[in-house]
C-alpha cells in the first residue's frame, strides 16, 4: 500500500471513471437530501417524506424534476450574463473537486488494472482547495448580479466566510503534510495504514471538521443564505433550474469535504478495526463500502448540527474563525513541527514524545485555568464596582435635563418648587427670581395640582 500510483488508463476507462463519479455524486445528493429530511423529521418528532417510492426514497428525484419544470423569474435589474453563469460555476467546481479523491485500491476493470481514482498528482490537496475557492465565486457573483440588496449582502458574507474559514482549513492540513511527507491524496491514505491521523492529529481533525461546516455554508454557519435575516441570501432572486444547481452544488460540496476528511484523517478507503483483521478487507471492491460508510458518517454530522444548533450571529461567526480557529491552528502547527524536529534530530521515541506532549498539554490547561480565574475575578470586581455606582442616589436633573434611571438605581423625586433654584438651561437662577416665574415656559402649579399630577 505504499509507493506512488501511476495512472496509465486508456481513454475509454477515463471516460468511464468520469461518468461513474458524476453518477455517484448525483445519487449521493439525492440520497443525502432524503436522509436529511428523514433524520431531521425524526429529531423533531415528525414523519418526513414517505409517499413517493419505498420509504419516500424518490421524493428528492421528484423535487428535482419539479424545480426543472417550474417557471423561471429573472429580475429586470439583474446582469443577465453573470446571473446565468454563477450557478454553473458553483455546480461545475463541485464536480471537479472530486477528481483526486481515492475510492479504493487497484482493481481490474474489463481486464485493465487501475486504481479507483480518476487522477492524482503531488499537490492534489492544494488542487481541492483551489477548486473550492473558485466555487465561492459562483455565490459571490450570484449575489452581485441579482441587482438586489439581500443577495448582495449574502454574497459579501460568503466571500468573508470563505477567507476566514479556508485559512483555518488550509492550516489544519499542514500537520497531515508533515506526517505523510506528501500532498498526494493516495500517498496520504497509504501513510495511515498503521494508525489514522484523526487519532495522532486530533486537533487538526477537530479544526478541519469545524471549518468544513463554515466552508459549505451549512447550519449553524449558513450566514450567506440566512432566511431570518436575508430572505434567502445569495439565491433569493433565483428560481427553477438555476436554483436547483445551487442546491446541487451545496450537497455535492458536503460530500466533497466529507470525502476529503475521510481521505486525510480517517484512512480513506482503509477498513476500520476490527475489519482490518480480515485479510481481504482492503482488497478488491470492499474498500469502496468502507469509504462510503465513512463519508456518510460525516454527512450525518452535518445533518445533526442542522437539527440541533441555532444559527450564529455574524459577529460571533467571524470572531470564532479569526480568534479561535486560526490561532489554534498556528499553535498546533508549531507544536507538530517541533515534535517532528525533536524526533528526527534527537532520536526521541514515541513514548518520550507523548510524555513531553502530555507535559505541554498540562501546562497549557493549568495556564488557561489560571487566566480564566484571573479574568473571572476582574469581572466580579467590575460587577461590584458597578453595583456600588448603582446604589448611589440618582438625580434625574443633575445634568439639567431629565433622564430615566438605570435598573437598580434609586430615583430621587424633586418637585417643581424644589427645582426652582436648580440649574436651568446651563445657568444657576436664584430661588427669589424664580419663585413666581414659569419654568421652561410652564406656569407654576399649586400644591393641589402637584398632588393631582
Amino acid at each position: 500500500m505504499s509507493g506512488e500510483i501511476t495512472f496509465n488508463d486508456p481513454w475509454w476507462l477515463i471516460l468511464l471513471k468520469v461518468l461513474a463519479i458524476f453518477v455517484l455524486l448525483v445519487l449521493l445528493t439525492l440520497f443525502t437530501i432524503w436522509w436529511e429530511r428523514r433524520v431531521v423529521s425524526r429529531m423533531q418528532n415528525r414523519i418526513g417524506p414517505n409517499r413517493v417510492g419505498p420509504f419516500g426514497l424518490l421524493q428528492s428525484l421528484m423535487d428535482g424534476i419539479k424545480l426543472a419544470l417550474k417557471e423561471e423569474i429573472i429580475p429586470k435589474t439583474a446582469h443577465r450574463a453573470v446571473y446565468w453563469i454563477a450557478p454553473v460555476i458553483s455546480a461545475t467546481m463541485a464536480f471537479c473537486a472530486f477528481a483526486v479523491i481515492p475510492f479504493g485500491p487497484m482493481v481490474s476493470i474489463f481486464g485493465v488494472e487501475t486504481p479507483l481514482q480518476l487522477t492524482d498528482f503531488p499537490v492534489s490537496v492544494l488542487y481541492v482547495l483551489a477548486i473550492a475557492s473558485i466555487g465561492i465565486y459562483g455565490i459571490v457573483l450570484a449575489g452581485w448580479s441579482s441587482g438586489s440588496t439581500y443577495p448582495l449582502l449574502g454574497g459579501l458574507r460568503s466571500s468573508a466566510q470563505m477567507i476566514s474559514y479556508e485559512l483555518a482549513m488550509s492550516m489544519s492540513f499542514v500537520a497531515v503534510f508533515l506526517y505523510a511527507g506528501s500532498m498526494s491524496t493516495s500517498q496520504i491514505v497509504a501513510a495511515q495504514e498503521p494508525i489514522w491521523y484523526c487519532v495522532i492529529l486530533l486537533p487538526s481533525f477537530l479544526i478541519y471538521v469545524t471549518a468544513m461546516v463554515g466552508e459549505t455554508n451549512r447550519a449553524p454557519f449558513d450566514l450567506p443564505e440566512a432566511e431570518g435575516e436575508l430572505v434567502g441570501g445569495f439565491h433569493t432572486e433565483y428560481s427553477s433550474l438555476k436554483f436547483a444547481l445551487f442546491f446541487l452544488a451545496e450537497y455535492i460540496n458536503m460530500v466533497t469535504v466529507s470525502a476529503l476528511a475521510t481521505t486525510l484523517f480517517l484512512g480513506g478507503w482503509i477498513a476500520p478495526w476490527p475489519l482490518s483483521l480480515w485479510a481481504s478487507a482492503n482488497t478488491g471492491w470492499w474498500p469502496v463500502l468502507w469509504w462510503l460508510i465513512k463519508v456518510q458518517l460525516f454527512i450525518f454530522v452535518f445533518i445533526w448540527l442542522r437539527g440541533t444548533l441555532p444559527r450564529l450571529r455574524y459577529d460571533q461567526f467571524m470572531r470564532f474563525g479569526w480568534k479561535v480557529l486560526i490561532p489554534a491552528s498556528l499553535v498546533w502547527i508549531v507544536i507538530v513541527s517541533a515534535a517532528r524536529v525533536v524526533r528526527n534530530e534527537y532520536s526521541f521515541t514515541t513514548q518520550q514524545l507523548l510524555l513531553v506532549g502530555a507535559g505541554v498539554l498540562i501546562a497549557f490547561v493549568v495556564g488557561s485555568w489560571v487566566l480564566q480565574i484571573r479574568q473571572q475575578r476582574r469581572e466580579e470586581a467590575d460587577i461590584r464596582e458597578a453595583a456600588r455606582e448603582l446604589a448611589k442616589p440618582f438625580d434625574p436633573y443633575a445634568g439639567g435635563f431629565p433622564v430615566p434611571p438605570l435598573p437598580g438605581q434609586e430615583f430621587t423625586y424633586r418637585s417643581r418648587r424644589a427645582m426652582a433654584g436648580a440649574t436651568v438651561a446651563g445657568s444657576a437662577v436664584p430661588a427669589e427670581a424664580t419663585a413666581s416665574a414659569p419654568i421652561d415656559g410652564v406656569p407654576e402649579t399649586s400644591e393641589e395640582g402637584e398632588k393631582d399630577a
